[in-house]
């Protein structure tokens, strides 16, 4: 039976994955355009996100490596403040970890990270600095100080191909992120390594969603995530979890 410092481990880690995942996207063709261009388009995208009130998150990846126990899934939302201590998070997560799934809902918010999985019928506090992994909720920042930063510090900008979402036509952009700059974020990436990222964006320069490939965990062959990450109108309070674990 998994202990509860073993849950409160692997959630912190995940839930931290979750968050920079989703700012972030990867490899794609290209061709060499306009980089001054491509990086404004970014720096726009960057500020639809950094306006919104609020965000919700996706993501997903098709596999993970063998023997390596780390998020699937994700899905959830959160808000940005006018400081780091006004942002929040809270969102559900499925992990792999012993060719088992646990299921998992996450709550960050006043500086507090809790956790309730399908092994514990209570959510667990978690100090994520033991643990070398942020609170996912000072990962959303305040407003032009959290994730989104990351989308004007991709290197080797190039144009990849015009796509379709229905009736969205959207244009691809490519590039790489440094290890240092994603091991800002998350203490488990690789920071001598590097990560292939693809955004594609709306003709208006919305960010409409994303993948990242790269060495997320140690010793692991890269993994993608693809990525969603939207503004929407839910600027419900975040509450810590009525009855957290003791």
């Amino acid at each position: 039976m998994p202990t509860p410092r073993f849950i409160r481990s692997l959630i912190a880690g995940i839930a931290a994955t979750a968050l920079v995942a989703g700012c972030s996207g990867g490899g794609d063709d290209g061709k060499e355009g306009n980089g001054a261009e491509l990086a404004d388009r970014l720096a726009a995208a960057q500020q639809h996100i950094t306006d919104a009130e609020a965000l919700t998150i996706s993501l997903s990846t098709e596999s993970l490596p063998d023997g390596v126990t780390g998020l699937s899934n994700a899905k959830g939302r959160g808000y940005q403040g006018e400081t780091a201590d006004d942002a929040a998070f809270e969102g559900d997560v499925d992990v792999v970890s012993g060719g088992s799934t646990i299921k998992a809902e996450v709550i960050a918010v006043n500086g507090t990270v809790w956790a309730k999985t399908n092994l514990a019928p209570t959510f667990l506090s978690i100090d994520p600095q033991t643990l070398h992994a942020p609170d996912p909720a000072s990962l959303l920042g305040a407003k032009g100080d959290g994730l989104p930063v990351i989308l004007v510090k991709t290197e080797s900008l190039k144009e990849g191909k015009r796509t379709r979402d229905g009736k969205l036509v959207l244009t691809s952009i490519t590039g790489t992120l440094p290890g240092d700059v994603v091991h800002q974020y998350l203490p488990s990436a690789d920071a001598n390594g590097s990560f292939s990222v693809t955004y594609r964006l709306t003709d208006d320069d919305v960010l409409h969603d994303a993948r990242i490939t790269g060495p997320i965990y140690p010793g692991s062959p890269d993994v993608t995530y693809d990525v969603k990450l939207t503004a929407n109108d839910d600027t419900t309070a975040i509450e810590p979890p009525t009855k957290p674990g003791r």
